[in-house]
């Protein structure tokens, strides 16, 4: 199955990752396909983020300071307000989580899966 990324409507993607270099790689192959991208480094900015600019879709780390992305997850997904995002949990984990996200991708990632989960998910929308 071939997805075609909507490139018209510039969905807006937050990712939240405390490694500069993964946010940096992510961001370029996102805005490359057309999307619109905002980052953080760690959970607190990543919900200060989340509730402010209301992302389409959010790429979260699990592993992060401040506070931890499961946190972050379990968070916004128990407020009617933000649950409807899409959250892809991306973690450098190598079992399954039992996290709240709607879809996992593990680091070191493949980019045309990861494109290919987001446009699945943002279809849903």
């Amino acid at each position: 199955m071939i997805l075609v990324y909507n490139t018209a409507m510039a969905y807006k993607i937050l990712i939240v990752d405390d490694e500069p270099h993964i946010v940096m790689i992510v961001r370029a192959r996102l805005e490359n396909a057309g999307y619109e991208v905002i980052s953080a480094g760690d959970g607190r900015e990543g919900l200060d983020k989340a509730r402010a600019e209301k992302p389409d879709l959010i790429l979260l780390d699990l592993m992060l300071p401040v506070i931890s992305g499961e946190e972050v997850c379990r968070i916004l997904k128990a407020d009617p307000e933000y649950k409807k995002i899409p959250i892809i949990i991306f973690t450098a984990r190598s079992r399954q989580t039992d996290s709240c996200g709607d879809d996992i991708v593990t680091k070191p990632f493949d980019p045309k899966q990861l494109l290919d989960k987001i446009a699945a998910l943002l279809g849903k929308k």
